[in-house]
């Protein structure tokens, strides 16, 4: 039986264009999830953690330092973004990364990059807090490490880079790195940064928990 589904070369451009896969992985997504553009996009995305999970291991010791100072230069950020191969790290595709991930750090203040790296006393303060707010707000006991997970959860949203909300989508960061890991065939890490913006001291693991 001949396939007669016909696929728009631009519904291909702007699936490239939000996923950064190559143009046959987005003309394959859109074939097998038979044109539905949402199915492509969860179909990308399933492929790249797969891709993702495969490059996890393996050394990333080469990449870039950049920056990004925001308009008026009283704000700027200093980002390490590490890739496996110098010819990686040289590509348009890898700077646009880093700058797109540097951005995101100026404009929503996270701590971390991963959860991993929240001190553990920091982690209890927290759960501290929460559960002192669901008592104060007079929810049943028996519930209340369900809803201290959950606040905690959304606590990590907020300070930790991977875990936040890329932009106005439903990708988080992590999702923009791992697109980019099924695009370019290598691991990519956010290795360190740091933000400065004039006006604001340095901020404590324990000034951020209380």
């Amino acid at each position: 039986m001949t396939n007669t589904l016909t696929i728009k070369p631009e519904d291909v451009k702007r699936l490239r264009e939000q996923t950064g896969a190559g143009i046959m992985d987005c003309k394959r997504a859109l074939e097998d999830s038979g044109g539905d553009y949402d199915k492509a996009v969860r179909w990308l995305r399933e492929k790249g953690l797969s891709t993702a999970a495969k490059k996890a291991g393996r050394a990333a010791r080469e990449g870039i330092v950049t920056s990004y100072i925001h308009h008026g230069s009283r704000l700027g950020v200093l980002l390490e973004l590490n890739c496996e191969t110098d010819f990686v790290a040289r590509t348009d595709d890898f700077q646009q990364l880093a700058r797109e991930i540097a951005m995101q750090i100026a404009g929503m203040t996270p701590i971390y990059v991963s959860r991993d790296e929240v001190p553990a006393e920091v982690v209890e303060e927290q759960k501290r807090l929460f559960a002192v707010d669901a008592d104060r707000d007079g929810r049943p006991a028996g519930k209340v490490p369900m809803i201290v997970e959950g606040k905690l959860n959304k606590w990590y949203e907020s300070v930790c880079l991977l875990e936040q909300p890329y932009r106005d989508t439903d990708r988080k960061v992590a999702d923009l790195i791992t697109e980019k890991v099924a695009l370019l065939g290598e691991n990519i890490k956010v290795a360190r940064f740091a933000r400065m913006a004039v006006g604001e001291s340095a901020r404590t693991d324990g000034d951020e928990a209380a």
